[in-house]
C-alpha cells in the first residue's frame, strides 16, 4: 500500500506492506522500517487526547482511529505552525481559550444539577482539544485574532452551566472577533472527531448575546451605525 507524507516542502511517497491498519500504526511502521527520521505525535492511541490530528486527503482526522487506503495523501493540521513533519505548534490555538476566558468565574456551589442540567452542555464537555476545527475553519485562516470554534463551544459549554452565577464577562468577551465573525460555514463540525457542532453552540451564543442587548456589528453598520436600545440613530 502506498501512502504519501508531507515532508518540508514535498510529499515523499512510502510503500507499506500492511492493510486494515491504522494511520498511527502505518506511521509507526514507516518510522520503525524505512525512515527514522520522520516526525509525527502521538500519545493516548484511543482518540481520547487529541495529540495525532493530521490531515488526510484534505480533511482533518486522528491518526489512531483513521484506517490508511491505498494512495493517501497525509500533511499536518493547517493554520498552526508547522515544526517538522506532521508536527504542529498549538500554542497559539490553545491560547484562545484564555483569551476567551473560558472558564467558571463564579461557581454557585449550592446548585443542584439535574440530569437535564448536565445534558445541555454533556456533549461540549468531551472536546479533546484536538485542533481539528482550527485547521478546517476559514475564518481563523484569514484572521488570527478570532476566537474560533473549540474556544467558542468552551464558552457555551460555561454560559450554559447552571453553576455559573456571571457570565457577563464572557459574553462581552465574545463580541470581538468571536460570534459574530463566524460565517456558520460547519466545516468544524464536520471534522470534529467527538461530533461536537461548534456552529450550534455559536449560534446558541449568539442568542445569548441577543438577550444580553449585543447586537451583530456587521447588520448594525450595515445601515450607517444601527439604533440605540431606545430605538433613537446610535450615528
Amino acid at each position: 500500500m502506498k501512502v504519501s507524507i508531507q515532508r518540508e516542502f514535498d510529499f515523499i511517497e512510502y510503500d507499506v506492506d500492511m492493510s486494515d491498519a491504522t494511520l498511527l500504526e502505518v506511521l509507526n511502521k514507516i518510522k520503525i522500517d524505512q525512515d527514522s527520521s520522520l516526525a509525527y505525535s502521538s500519545g493516548c492511541r484511543s482518540s481520547v487526547c487529541g495529540s495525532c490530528a493530521v490531515r488526510v486527503n484534505g480533511k482533518e482526522v486522528l491518526a489512531c482511529s483513521y484506517k490508511v487506503k491505498e494512495g493517501d495523501s497525509i500533511e499536518p493540521l493547517k493554520n498552526v505552525p508547522l515544526i517538522r513533519d506532521l508536527v504542529v505548534d498549538m500554542d497559539k490555538a490553545l491560547e484562545t481559550n484564555r483569551r476567551a476566558k473560558a472558564w467558571m468565574k463564579e461557581c454557585d456551589t449550592s446548585a443542584q444539577l439535574t440530569p437535564e442540567n448536565e445534558f445541555v452542555n454533556a456533549l461540549q464537555s468531551d472536546c479533546i482539544l484536538c485542533g481539528s476545527c482550527y485547521s478546517a475553519c476559514p475564518v481563523y485562516s484569514l484572521n488570527e485574532a478570532f476566537l474560533g470554534p473549540f474556544a467558542l463551544t468552551r464558552v457555551w459549554k460555561y454560559v450554559s452551566d447552571k453553576r455559573e452565577l456571571d457570565t457577563t464577562e464572557k459574553l462581552e468577551t465574545i463580541q470581538t472577533n468571536g460570534v459574530w465573525d463566524c460565517t456558520l460555514c460547519n466545516e468544524c463540525t464536520l471534522v470534529c472527531p467527538q461530533g461536537i457542532s461548534s456552529k450550534a453552540d455559536i449560534e446558541k451564543l449568539r442568542m445569548k448575546s441577543t438577550m444580553a442587548g449585543y447586537t451583530d456589528p456587521n447588520f448594525a453598520n450595515s445601515f450607517g451605525g444601527g439604533f440605540s436600545f431606545d430605538g433613537s440613530p446610535s450615528f
